[in-house]
């Protein structure tokens, strides 16, 4: 998730967050229970922490430091459900307000001051450069702000509590796995929901696809901007990003445009919501030829495929959308998230 989304959250609970403790605090009688069941469900977990390799010296270390978290619970149960979507508002104040002069003028600078290992990471991987560096800038202002949230004790307390299991356990174990291995527990802060560093990966993605990107045999995605950016180019990679291909592009609509002749057919598994607002594929030329003009520079390839997506509706600025598009929102399945990085990365580049 978009570490800019939980900023608010974070300010709002910083007071109330222990990063570490060494030992368990004193507990009451009333909060006994609360802690021999949160203790039985770390205790539950040791035989799949050993298959992963995880040691017991790590765990009988570990386990006594923690303690649940009652603002995590909060939090989470704060998050919206699978009930009625709210209406979807208007993009363009959001684009005003996410790709704005100071974000632009830190992701130049970001570009300038790591330009040769941006270079040397784009020719390895075919992620461009400014790509890259938007999704630094979008995830953490470019390393300003992080989280301080304790990660194991965070996704501990969402694992036991139960209420969305499933996806914080294996988190959980990623997160021990990672302090087994050598990464030290001041470096595991981030959100309260587990997305850490500077890519705000959550842990189950640090190990997959966090890279080193500056030859010192470590992936600190907390301190180093070379790992960092090598790291998110390694996401874009194993989410399919292709080479050589824009994310999209700003086009203008005609008025004659039959919309529901370009409508998409199917109903997608993944992210309705999200991809419901886009056309059916159609090749560049295909576009072309229905009267779509780009707002400025040249058209892309005839044959590369893209779909329309008009957030703003009819009469304004709308966009045709790669595969490449797509990559972008497996890092946070949101168009305005996803338009807004592809839009900072064209200005980070100009």
């Amino acid at each position: 998730m978009a570490f800019r989304s939980l900023r608010s959250i974070l300010l709002a609970g910083l007071l109330l967050t222990a990063a570490f403790s060494v030992a368990p605090a004193p507990v009451s009688q009333a909060q006994a229970p609360v802690d021999e069941g949160f203790r039985a469900y770390l205790e539950s977990l040791r035989p799949r922490a050993r298959a992963m390799g995880i040691s017991d010296s790590t765990l009988d270390a570990l386990y006594p430091t923690l303690t649940p978290n009652p603002r995590v619970i909060q939090l989470d149960q704060n998050q919206p459900g699978g009930g009625a979507y709210s209406p979807i508002p208007a993009f363009e104040p959001y684009r005003r307000q996410h790709v704005d002069a100071a974000r632009i003028s830190g992701g130049r600078a970001a570009y300038a001051a790591n330009r040769a290992r941006l270079a040397r990471i784009e020719a390895e991987t075919g992620v461009p450069k400014e790509i890259m560096v938007a999704i630094f800038g979008h995830e953490t202002n470019y390393g300003s702000y992080t989280g301080d949230f304790d990660l194991i004790r965070s996704l501990a307390t969402l694992a036991w509590e139960g209420r969305r299991r499933t996806l914080f356990e294996p988190e959980l174990l990623a997160t021990i796995k990672m302090l087994d291995s050598g990464v030290p527990r001041s470096r595991l802060v981030g959100s309260w929901a587990g997305a850490t560093g500077y890519p705000q990966f959550l842990p189950s993605v640090y190990l997959r696809l966090a890279r080193d990107g500056d030859g010192d045999g470590r992936a600190d995605i907390w301190t180093s901007q070379a790992d960092a950016l090598a790291s998110i180019a390694n996401y874009f990679v194993d989410a399919g990003w292709r080479r050589g291909e824009p994310w999209g592009l700003a086009v203008s609509v005609p008025a004659g445009l039959d919309r529901d002749a370009v409508k998409a057919k199917t109903t997608p598994a993944r992210c309705p919501r999200v991809f419901n607002r886009h056309s059916r594929w159609l090749t560049m030329a295909e576009w072309r030829r229905l009267g779509i003009v780009p707002q400025s520079g040249m058209w892309p390839a005839d044959t590369i495929m893209a779909t329309l997506l008009e957030p703003d509706g009819p009469g304004k600025t709308a966009y045709l959308l790669t595969g490449n598009y797509r990559a972008i929102l497996d890092y946070n399945c949101s168009n305005f998230y996803a338009l807004s990085v592809g839009l900072l990365a064209d200005a980070v580049r100009q």
